[in-house]
């Protein structure tokens, strides 16, 4: 792919070998669709290959969201589809094990609201920075499935296992500045500052030496490959989910904004 085959993520190409990368569906708080979560996989070859990129910098469009989670459509078209979990299996796996193997650094700039595949990129990136007022969360459970992205891999190295083992599986909130405190993000700032502090620290990378900084970065990612064979297991125990009763029931939930009622909960 080139960077004019991305449909919903927009690029600037800054002078000091920053590229900026915006999530650009801002009429649904940047959620995705097939599209995006497809493109989402293929954008950390495009940036590992483009010698004019020595640091990328990834947000989301608008004042609301970096990535509000899957379209409920989408998600709907999965459930009990044995097809269409496989194809999102595979690309859910990639999304993950691409972002590990590119080799420039990434900042997040967590503008909003990040949830399922936005905020597996925003956790993943080696350097996070999250606005005070956002709400971050891994909504799996509430939808009947298994934490199964990125969490298992990231989560008990940033904030510790009690911490994660509490948030993935309750699917509680968590604001930028709680989020920075439990160690799962790097910096937190006002609204208006989560931008340039990204970008300030990518200028910083591109700044130095980056056979010295992107050996550091590899050297780091093996904690998360160690953890490999466990990200592979949660991620197929959240598709076989998908084929059960408690993931029709979780969607038609959030769909209807009330509390869910898992079959797997009721008493017999």
């Amino acid at each position: 792919m080139n960077y004019e085959d991305f449909q919903h993520i927009l690029f600037e190409h800054r002078d000091d070998g920053v590229l900026l990368a915006t999530l650009n569906r801002p009429e649904v708080m940047n959620a995705t669709n097939a599209r995006l979560h497809w493109e989402l996989t293929k954008l950390w070859q495009v940036v590992k290959d483009d010698a004019a990129t020595k640091v990328v910098v990834i947000t989301g469009a608008g004042d609301r969201a970096f990535s509000a989670g899957g379209d409920l459509q989408w998600v709907e078209e999965m459930v009990g589809n044995p097809q269409k979990i496989a194809t999102v299996h595979q690309e859910a796996s990639d999304l993950v094990y691409n972002m590990l193997n590119c080799d420039k650094p990434i900042v997040s700039a967590i503008n909003g609201t990040a949830v399922g595949a936005g905020l597996a990129v925003a956790l993943l990136a080696d350097v996070s920075v999250i606005a005070e007022d956002a709400r971050i969360t891994d909504g799996h459970v509430k939808l009947g499935v298994a934490a199964g992205d990125h969490a298992a891999i990231v989560w008990p190295l940033l904030c510790g296992m009690a911490k994660a083992k509490y948030y993935l599986m309750t699917a509680d909130f968590i604001d930028g500045k709680e989020a920075e405190r439990l160690g799962l993000v790097t910096f937190c700032e006002p609204p208006s500052e989560v931008l340039p502090k990204a970008l300030a620290v990518a200028a910083k990378l591109a700044r130095g030496s980056q056979t010295a900084i992107r050996a550091t970065k590899m050297s780091l990612n093996n904690w998360m490959r160690m953890a490999g064979p466990i990200f592979d297991n949660a991620l197929a125990q959240e598709m076989l989910n998908f084929l059960g009763e408690d993931a029709r029931e979780g969607l038609a939930a959030v769909r209807s904004k009330r509390q869910a009622d898992f079959p797997s909960a009721r008493l017999s």
